[in-house]
């Protein structure tokens, strides 16, 4: 019973994130910042979807940090100081289908307490 139940959580979560992904999209100026939580970590990136590359990341598992709010707003502020050395003030969230809601909501959150805007 519990893996049916997980396996329609995974799907609605992947039709969740094909719907954003369809309107969502980053370039140089203003790249696409996406996030992937697992239960133990928490990873975000900034990619620039013109290019295809990685231009930032911040991954919670070689930090040492856990997936729960307080971690994951030194996660936001090691990523916001990564853009900020490239010169990236303003980004476009990428929520990869996850609710925008707990840990996701405080990740932005403290991105825009950091200074990047979105």
């Amino acid at each position: 019973m519990r893996e049916s139940l997980q396996k329609k959580k995974n799907i609605l979560r992947i039709k969740r994130k094909r719907r954003v992904r369809g309107k969502v999209t980053g370039n140089s100026d203003r790249p696409r910042v996406s996030v992937f939580k697992s239960n133990r970590y928490f990873y975000a990136q900034a990619i620039d979807d013109t290019k295809g590359y990685t231009l930032a990341y911040a991954d919670g598992a070689k930090m040492g940090l856990k997936a729960n709010r307080e971690d994951v707003k030194k996660i936001a502020q090691s990523l916001a100081e990564q853009l900020k050395e490239k010169g990236i003030e303003s980004i476009v969230f990428d929520r990869n289908g996850y609710l925008y809601h707990g840990v996701v909501a405080s990740f932005a959150d403290a991105l825009r307490e950091n200074g990047i805007k979105f």
